[in-house]
């Protein structure tokens, strides 16, 4: 285990990085002047792209994959599974269908800070449908089932986009996920409830080192195990609702980060939790980055381009860890009844 004081400040340089390389990429001004213009050059096209669609979209995604590096990192330890993250809880999806509810029968589409509020209530809605079917289920089996309750979640969001035939659009975004046409208006919906979840997880961390451990263990050295875990979880879909509203499913972040970090931190909360937050963040600006470039090289039709979504990368590379983790907790029981 390496020193958090060494770890941190490289985890946040990588965030930094990824931001700068998304940053830099796009269809209509070169990366020399998107450079030019950060230091204070350029034209006033150029600064104008760069703080009115460049800036903000970099900033919801560094906020979007720190929320879902925030929310992985508790459900893994609140409910002591190793597969558990927002896509496979039915947290992600369930928060998906609450803000495409919202988006449809209330209109309120532009409005970042109440479609998060429906988000809350989806995410709720399908984490507790989860915790119904399979509340004693052992950690693979949680996770198959949680993917199948997050596939109907899914499709019953699928269905009130194409009942709308105006939001057929918005399906790409909401379902895989995507930072096009972030603005500022999303960075401001987005950056209250991220700052809220974070001074939560500073207080929650402690919590959540017993809660990781055994229910039993906690009582024992007097913590109240139901209020801690619910106010855990509580944190855990505000997170995953918070990045829902401003940027749809971006899968596997949640999963994804808290696992490498390990590797490297060990499992204590207080350095976990910052830490899971820098690589979702540098995560997702990787994402963006990689998903822009496609783009680029992606040929045009007509006048319009076919751009790739940054869930679409975020979902390949977390099906690979999903894989890699599945396969390390199913023999995890039969390495422990051989000894």
């Amino acid at each position: 285990m390496r020193k958090p004081v060494v770890v941190l400040p490289v985890l946040a340089v990588l965030a930094a990085v990824a931001a700068l390389a998304a940053l830099l990429v796009g269809a209509t001004v070169s990366p020399a002047d998107t450079l030019a213009a950060v230091f204070g050059g350029g034209d006033d096209l150029t600064r104008g792209v760069l703080t009115e669609l460049r800036v903000p979209r970099v900033l919801v995604g560094l906020g979007v994959g720190a929320a879902l590096g925030l929310s992985g990192t508790v459900l893994q330890a609140v409910l002591r599974n190793p597969l558990a993250s927002p896509e496979v809880t039915g947290v992600g999806s369930g928060a998906v269908l609450g803000a495409v509810a919202g988006t449809v029968f209330l209109g309120i589409a532009d409005q970042p800070e109440a479609l998060t509020i429906t988000a809350v209530l989806g995410g709720v809605l399908g984490g507790a449908s989860l915790w119904l079917i399979a509340a004693k289920a052992e950690p693979l089996r949680l996770a198959v089932l949680g993917v199948l309750v997050s596939a109907v979640l899914a499709g019953a969001s699928l269905v009130l986009l194409t009942a709308r035939p105006q939001l057929a659009g918005a399906a790409a975004r909401w379902l895989v996920g995507s930072l096009s046409g972030r603005t500022w208006e999303h960075w401001n919906g987005l950056w209250p409830w991220l700052l809220l979840v974070a001074l939560a997880s500073v207080v929650l961390a402690p919590a959540l080192d017993l809660l990781a451990v055994d229910d039993d263990h906690a009582r024992t050295v007097g913590l109240a195990v139901v209020p801690w875990r619910l106010t855990a979880l509580g944190a855990a879909v505000l997170a995953t609702a918070a990045a829902v509203a401003a940027a749809g499913t971006v899968s596997f972040v949640g999963l994804l980060a808290p696992h490498a970090v390990r590797k490297v931190l060990g499992a204590e909360h207080r350095w976990l939790l910052p830490a899971s937050a820098l690589v979702g963040a540098a995560c997702v600006g990787g994402a963006d980055f990689a998903a822009q470039a496609l783009t680029a090289l992606v040929p045009s039709v007509g006048s319009q381009r076919l751009g790739i979504p940054t869930g679409a990368v975020t979902a390949v590379l977390g099906a690979v860890v999903l894989v890699v983790v599945a396969r390390r907790a199913s023999r995890a029981p039969l390495e422990g009844g051989s000894r």
